[in-house]
Parts: C-alpha cells; sequence; structure tokens
C-alpha cells in the first residue's frame, strides 16, 4: 500500500473520529438549546464526559488486544452508531451514555490509526490534518442544517450517516497493519518529563472551553445562523492548516510557547472584542494553534525522552484529557463561562513562562 493511500485513509479516519465523534457536539450546541432546551450546564457535562470517555479510551488503548487495524474499524463503528443514536432523544442521562461511548472509541482510533500509519511510513504533516478537516466538514454540515431551520437530531443523524458512509469505503483499506500496541517499559519522571506533563494538561483545559463552546457564544451575539455557524468551519480550516507549517521550524520548544500565547490571546479575545469579529478571529487563533501543540508537544516528547518517549506521551496525553474534562465543569459551575475563559487563558500564559525558563 502507497504512503500517500495510507495517509489519506488515515486523514478520513481522523476526521471522523475528531471531527464527529468528539467535536461534532460543538456546532450542534446551538441547535439543542433552541430545539432541545439544553442549558450551558448540561452542554458542559455532555462535554466532560465525552472527554472522560477519551482519557478512558487512552488509558486502555495500550492493552486494547486488538491489532491496529481491528481497533480502528471497531472504533469508527462504535462513532457512528453514537452518533447516529444521538438523534433519538430517550433522556440526558442516555445522551451522556452515548457521548462517553463515542470519547473512548475516538481515542482508540487517535491511538491506532497512528500506529498503522506509522508503520506504513504516512506523512504526518497529511495524517493529522484529518482533525482540522473533520471540524471544518462537521461545521459545514452543521451551517448547512441551521440554513434549512433543521432539528439538531437531523444533524446528529446526518453526520452518523456519514460516519458510517465512510467507515464502510474505508473498511477493506484497514486490512492489516501491526498486531496489538505493547507496553513500554515505565520509566521515573524526572523535573524536565513534569514539566511537559503540567504543561500540555494546562493545554487541554485552555484549548477545551472555546473548542466547546465558540458556536454558543456566536449565537449568543448574533442570532443569524448563516453567520455564527461559521465559527466551527473556520476553526477547522484554520486547524487543517497549521499541520503542513508546524514542522518547518526546527525548535519546537519554541513553537510550543508561542502558540500557546496565541491561544491564550484568542481564549480570552471574545471578551476583549464583543460580538462575531472577536470571536471569529478567536477561532482562527485556537484553531490554528491547538494542532500546532498537540505535534510540538509530542516531538518535545521524544527530543526530552528518547527511547523511554512512549510513557511520557502518555502521561502527556492523559494531563490533557483531565484538563479536557475540568474546563467544560467548571463552565457548568458558578464559575461561568466568562471567568473560566480569563483562567483558561491565565493557565495558558503561564505554561508558556514555564517552557521559555525551562532551558537545556
Amino acid at each position: 500500500m502507497i504512503a500517500r493511500t495510507v495517509a489519506l485513509a488515515g486523514l478520513a479516519a481522523l476526521a471522523i473520529a475528531m471531527g464527529i465523534g468528539r467535536f461534532a457536539f460543538t456546532p450542534i450546541l446551538p441547535m439543542m438549546q433552541d430545539d432541545a432546551g439544553l442549558s450551558i450546564a448540561d452542554a458542559g457535562w455532555l462535554a466532560s464526559v465525552n472527554y472522560a470517555g477519551y482519557l478512558a479510551g487512552a488509558l486502555t488503548a495500550i492493552r486494547l488486544p486488538l491489532s491496529s487495524a481491528a481497533a480502528i474499524r471497531v472504533g469508527l463503528v462504535l462513532i457512528s452508531a453514537s452518533t447516529l443514536a444521538m438523534g433519538v432523544h430517550l433522556g440526558f442521562a442516555y445522551w451522556l451514555a452515548l457521548r462517553a461511548v463515542a470519547g473512548l472509541a475516538s481515542a482508540w482510533v487517535l491511538v491506532f490509526v497512528s500506529a498503522w500509519a506509522l508503520e506504513k511510513r504516512a506523512r504526518g504533516g497529511t495524517l493529522y490534518a484529518g482533525v482540522g478537516t473533520g471540524i471544518a466538514a462537521t461545521g459545514a454540515v452543521c451551517l448547512a442544517l441551521m440554513a434549512l431551520h433543521a432539528a439538531s437530531s437531523v444533524a446528529w443523524i446526518t453526520l452518523g450517516m456519514v460516519s458510517f458512509v465512510a467507515t464502510v469505503l474505508l473498511w477493506r483499506v484497514f486490512d492489516s497493519g501491526p498486531g496489538p500496541v505493547q507496553g513500554a517499559a515505565r520509566a521515573k519522571p524526572g523535573s524536565r518529563h513534569w514539566l511537559l506533563i503540567v504543561c500540555y494538561g494546562a493545554f487541554g483545559f485552555g484549548y477545551i472551553i472555546p473548542a466547546t463552546f465558540l458556536p454558543a457564544m456566536a449565537k449568543a451575539a448574533i442570532a443569524d445562523p448563516a453567520l455564527f455557524g461559521w465559527t466551527w468551519p473556520v476553526f477547522g480550516v484554520a486547524a487543517a492548516a497549521s499541520t503542513f507549517v508546524a514542522g518547518s521550524f526546527a525548535n519546537q520548544r519554541n513553537v510550543w510557547m508561542v502558540a500557546t500565547l496565541l491561544m491564550a490571546l484568542g481564549v480570552v479575545l471574545p471578551l476583549m472584542v464583543p460580538g462575531l469579529i472577536g470571536i471569529l478571529v478567536a477561532a482562527v487563533l485556537v484553531g490554528g494553534t491547538f494542532m500546532v501543540i498537540t505535534m510540538a508537544g509530542m516531538q518535545e516528547a521524544r527530543r526530552v525522552a528518547a527511547e523511554n518517549a512512549r510513557p511520557l506521551m502518555a502521561a502527556m496525553t492523559s494531563a490533557f484529557a483531565f484538563g479536557q474534562i475540568v474546563g467544560p465543569l467548571l463552565v457548568g459551575s458558578r464559575s461561568g463561562l466568562a471567568q473560566t475563559l480569563v483562567a483558561a487563558a491565565v493557565v495558558l500564559v503561564l505554561s508558556a513562562g514555564a517552557l521559555v525558563f525551562d532551558r537545556d
């Protein structure tokens, strides 16, 4: 199988896993607020349970007794089924369970697509552009459905069907691959390892607030879905484009630090520049940096830990997932959205400072 085919198949799988399995809820949230009466607090719980499922998926993927190809297939089927089932309203607890399953399966697809594509020498820039591509495509579908005044249930069913069709088309591509991922030897983390873990966790906490609530914030600023609905596609396009330029800089620590500061500005910008313009610029800043930080963080882990990089990456991913869980829960608590955005920006600035002062 040629590397280009592998990269494109991985791109499509990540588009489903991340664009739909993890982040479809974001552009559908304004629709659910209108026709399902979903509150911001309820939205915070639905977001957090999805990220909790993602954490569980990341922790269990390393010991899942399946080949990479088989795990990808299972994950794609679970994402498709749980997304389609969101179109049936059987109660809030039912939605919580479905979003948890989608998060779990999304982590499996991300981990095993990476392993499968790496074994077949696919290009990382193309592969990870799938995340932003999926976000942009999902946002465009929801934008069109809002223009047609479709219900949120229609959006979930449509995206579920898209996932199923894509899974069928990809099924034969994922017909071989390495065996089950084996656990790497554990190494005691040093002080520099802990710095990367904490800063990556801060990144998870910082980016997830706008990544969850930007469309809802845009809807509050302007009621026309033909305008506020562009927020999520813009976020996704910025995320996809950024992966092609992130690797052109030699010092990934500096890339991580600068991207973190830009993200901090994007997080707090809607409070500084009220209205749709501030929110759209925030979508560009946050969307254009979150995949950059992901790639830079993983590369820095390899540089610092060398042959012991896998345990460090696992710890960083766990911290990232924990930060994602905490963020929406704070929004759903008495802290509120504005206060949590400020807190997220402060945490990001502090983590950027830590990266500056920690030098080899």
